[in-house]
């Protein structure tokens, strides 16, 4: 089992609200972590961040609609910048120059998401300039899998305690919903645990029950592989 697996796996068996940075920090050459949601459905929010400089990194690319999260998110793709000094601005320019003044040297963006349900980022940062080997990219696109799953749950429950998701488990036990969940699960190619997190995160996001989602999708009136967003 290499280092990033076991973090991997510590995360995941984590209670609910367990940090999540300190797995980040403790695989891969960085000093800062920030870990936030991004747009649609979760809203953008920072879910945790190792220290000021990583709380301000989110705080600029919240603010300003752009930089490198939004990139990765957007393109599906890690964003590697070793040395933001010899980046070019034209991408996200108003960022750029606030993350250098920040004192970001370099900055890492690994996107959330769960199937088509955009989740958000984790950036990793350094105040100098610094690569990343290939392992330690793919180490770190492992732990962001988990994470992704970790930030989606953790909102989902908040927003089931304010009465604005369905997450009773009990109704996960009528038939309709295990097959719905089956069909989601081949349909984007995830596990039966990830595939009713996308269940879950549609319905809170159109403000539906789990249950209408996935009659939806057994009648064939929804399509899960479509980008989220993207529906009409």
């Amino acid at each position: 089992m290499t280092e990033f697996t076991a973090a991997a796996s510590s995360m995941q068996a984590a209670p609910d609200g367990t940090d999540m940075c300190p797995p980040f920090l403790a695989t891969l050459p960085v000093t800062g972590v920030g870990i936030s949601t991004l747009g649609d459905p979760l809203g953008s929010a920072t879910v945790c961040a190792s220290d000021a400089l990583a709380e301000r990194v989110d705080e600029i690319q919240i603010d300003l609609g752009e930089g490198p999260c939004w990139e990765a998110l957007t393109t599906r793709s890690p964003v590697l910048e070793a040395d933001l000094a010899t980046t070019t601005g034209a991408r996200w320019p108003a960022a750029l120059d606030e993350l250098l003044r920040a004192g970001v040297g370099a900055v890492f963006s690994f996107p959330m998401r769960i199937g088509t349900i955009p989740v958000g980022a984790v950036d990793l940062t350094v105040d100098e300039e610094r690569f990343l080997t290939a392992g330690q990219v793919r180490g770190a696109v492992q732990l962001t899998e988990v994470a992704a799953r970790r930030v989606l749950r953790d909102a989902l429950l908040a927003a089931a305690g304010d009465g604005r998701a369905d997450m009773e488990t009990g109704r996960y036990s009528r038939r309709e919903v295990h097959q719905a969940t089956g069909m989601a699960a081949a349909q984007l190619g995830l596990s039966v645990q990830d595939a009713l997190l996308v269940l879950q995160a549609h319905a809170y996001a159109t403000e539906r029950t789990v249950r209408d989602v996935a009659a939806d999708l057994i009648a064939r009136r929804l399509d899960l592989a479509r980008p989220y967003g993207s529906e009409t």
